[in-house]
């Protein structure tokens, strides 16, 4: 079983950060004011939440949901984010994002093989969860779209980051 022995502190950090960045990367394509950021950025957490508690979650998805619900495993993914896009630009946490999961995708793939499908789904499912939890344009939370051709293709840009079918 591929747990948190498995990796090393680097690695399981970058682990820790995954449903945040995969989240963060829609975000970042199209930001939808106050209450869509709002929203959107409650997605991750939810996934996180939703994972502890299901018993037919992956096993990996499972042991890195539960350490985040430790008050070590938040500060280890916050300080990890804080070091990763701290310093950037608003136009430049979409593309660290897109990096970042690309290397997601290597460490699961060299050192996970077994569950990394697994992973890689869920991190895609809390992107489209992402994408889908706000609209984009309108006024006042009325009108919009449910996604915008940013999102969209951000979401194909995550796709191919995590070597899975669009």
């Amino acid at each position: 079983m591929t747990d948190k022995s498995s990796f090393a502190r680097d690695e399981w950090t970058l682990l820790l950060e995954s449903p945040m960045i995969a989240g963060m990367a829609i975000t970042a394509a199209d930001p939808s004011g106050l209450w869509g950021v709002l929203k959107e950025s409650l997605v991750g957490g939810g996934a996180l939440a939703k994972a502890t508690m299901d018993s037919n979650t992956n096993a990996l998805v499972k042991a890195v949901a539960v350490d985040f619900a430790t008050a070590e495993g938040r500060l280890v993914a916050r300080e990890g984010l804080k070091t990763r896009l701290g310093n950037s630009k608003a136009p430049d946490v979409k593309a660290k994002c897109i990096e970042a999961l690309h290397q997601i995708s290597a460490l699961l793939d060299a050192k996970a093989p077994a569950d990394a499908p697994a992973f890689k789904n869920w991190l895609r499912l809390i992107s489209q969860n992402t994408a889908d939890a706000a609209t984009e344009g309108g006024f006042a939370g009325f009108g919009g779209t449910p996604v915008s051709e940013a999102e969209k293709a951000t979401l194909g840009e995550i796709s191919n980051a995590l070597k899975l079918a669009a």
